[in-house]
């Protein structure tokens, strides 16, 4: 295992992230941000590089061009020990960690009035490129998008010297890989009950649905079978019915 040494932080929801950072920085990590996280650990006197800076390229285009640049997906996807040799030739230097949440469309497109244009603009492009990069490269690159792995991800950098675990990172990748697929899922889900002039129908073209396993079963339709049980993951569905219900007695 590798110790983090450079981190990633670019979050809509900033909830835990500057005590999260503090305790990277106290580490030694050094901490690359984007637009309004860069800007709360600044005021909140954690020594943080803009990414804008660290790249030699500015934000652009209202802040739609931020991190797809080779400086950090080449830091994300570079594999130890095979792609050195390019990474030191271009100045690639390894990102280890990332710490990335998506803008909060489906919260959005909820809200009354909210037109195409606007749902548009709360399409996230760079943070999903970034967690399907680090969740790829998992072996080297831990990815965190829940603010509840924060103190399981830093407990394990304190008792590993710094590194997270195999099992760990691959436990995070695939959850990055079902926020990535919730959140485009829930995209399609919005743009295929739009007709082509703006109008609404009541049916998207496709139906795309998450569902996270309860439980197991004893045994599926028939004994011999085995099977399990799923529930949706939306927390707008979570209404009272048989699939949510807890036995308490």
């Amino acid at each position: 295992m590798h110790p983090i040494q450079r981190a990633l932080l670019s979050v809509s929801d900033k909830s835990g992230i500057v005590p999260f950072a503090r305790r990277l920085h106290g580490m030694g990590v050094e901490i690359l941000s984007t637009g309004g996280t860069a800007t709360l650990l600044a005021e909140s006197e954690i020594p943080v590089t803009e990414v804008s800076d660290y790249t030699g390229f500015p934000e652009m285009m209202g802040g739609r061009i931020k991190t797809l640049h080779p400086l950090i997906h080449g830091g994300l996807l570079g594999r130890r020990g095979i792609d050195d040799r390019t990474m030191k030739e271009h100045g690639i230097a390894p990102i280890d960690l990332v710490v990335v949440n998506l803008y909060p469309f489906q919260q959005t497109v909820a809200r009354e009035g909210c037109d195409l244009a606007t749902a548009i603009e709360n399409i996230d492009i760079g943070g999903p490129a970034m967690l399907r990069a680090a969740a790829k490269n998992h072996a080297a690159v831990t990815v965190v998008v829940d603010s509840g792995d924060y103190d399981a991800v830093l407990a394990e950098m304190e008792q590993n010297e710094g590194a997270v675990s195999e099992a760990t990172r691959f436990s995070l990748a695939v959850k990055a890989f079902e926020h990535t697929a919730a959140y485009d899922g829930a995209i399609a889900n919005y743009l295929g009950a739009i007709q082509p002039d703006g109008e609404k129908t009541k049916f998207p073209r496709t139906f795309n649905l998450q569902l996270k396993k309860s439980q197991d079963l004893r045994y599926g339709e028939n004994p011999h079978q085995q099977a399990a049980f799923y529930i949706d993951t939306d927390d707008r569905a979570a209404e009272a019915s048989v699939a949510t219900a807890r036995q308490l007695h």
